[in-house]
């Protein structure tokens, strides 16, 4: 591709982007198709604009996947949609209120919690989406499954209460986010797009030196996401190391070492690196910078 088809591209996808429209190619049409046939797509969409996609896209090809897949078995899959993910969007986009009826871990049921809503997040972990939310009462950053909520109604704060509420949930989770710096060992250059697909459910910037050729990925997590994040790690295997994050190295060292005892490679005498001082410093750290309480139905932030 010569210059000038690179500016004149760009000058399209910039004026694209400019009116909040996209570009589809024709597979992606005729996929976006099929899926508006499978059964989440009911509650994912309004009736109106389910209907509308369907008239755009009625003469594009079939997507014909069951001609070349066959599924003769799964493990059950949870539905990804969530019926109150539109209300709750609506929600937070409008700066309302929100009082839940709430069903506990252990049983029961906490009726009419009052609170703003800050932001819906998936956890990729546990496969299932969670609800941040300030507490007026205790003034507590909250945590909520969105299972778990049983009854939903909305309420009208001030402006100035809803700003304030938001701004603390802001600093709260910004003193809960660790972060750690990896580095693509320069033989695996080629396999960069690899790579951070495996990151891809974290917040990264890459960089490049180019002296040395050397990509550097500096990715940010929160605590109850860290053994998430080295699993990802360990996956890529000789790709990547660990260059910036006490605790992730001491928890790497860790792993390795006793996998290495398992096996034989190493004198059952030898220490065992550990990192629970490293844990509990950031814990401390945390602890001191915020006050938020436990979530009301036991889990963490996701």
């Amino acid at each position: 591709m010569n210059p000038f088809e690179k500016i004149f591209n760009y000058q399209i996808i910039s004026r694209l982007e400019e009116t909040g429209s996209y570009a589809l190619t024709s597979q992606e049409r005729s996929w976006l198709k099929a899926m508006l046939e499978r059964e989440a797509a009911e509650p994912a969409f309004e009736k109106s604009t389910r209907e509308k996609l369907r008239e755009m896209l009625h003469e594009e090809e079939d997507y014909r996947l069951q001609e070349i897949i066959i599924e003769r078995g799964r493990s059950e899959v949870r539905q990804i949609y969530h019926p109150l993910l539109r209300q709750l969007r609506r929600s937070i986009a409008d700066g309302k209120g929100i009082r839940m009826s709430i069903a506990l871990k252990h049983g029961g049921v906490r009726s009419r919690q009052s609170g703003i809503p800050f932001k819906l997040e998936y956890s990729m972990v546990k496969r299932e989406w969670y609800l941040l939310w300030y507490e007026t009462r205790r003034r507590a950053l909250m945590s909520t499954r969105l299972r778990n909520i049983i009854s939903l109604e909305e309420w009208e704060p001030s402006r100035q209460r809803t700003a304030e509420a938001k701004a603390w949930l802001a600093r709260a989770l910004a003193q809960r986010v660790r972060s750690a710096e990896v580095e693509v060992v320069k033989g695996y250059n080629a396999e960069l797009s690899r790579i951070l697909s495996a990151f891809s459910c974290f917040d990264k910037s890459v960089s490049f030196d180019e002296d040395s050729g050397i990509y550097r990925i500096r990715i940010q997590y929160l605590g109850d996401e860290s053994e998430f994040l080295l699993s990802r790690i360990r996956f890529l295997g000789l790709r990547v190391r660990i260059v910036e994050g006490e605790y992730m190295k001491r928890r790497m060292l860790e792993s390795a070492t006793k996998t290495l005892r398992r096996y034989g490679e190493l004198e059952e005498s030898a220490p065992v690196a550990s990192a629970d001082e490293a844990d509990k410093r950031l814990s401390a750290q945390e602890a001191e910078g915020s006050t938020s309480s436990s979530p009301a139905d036991g889990g963490g932030v996701h």
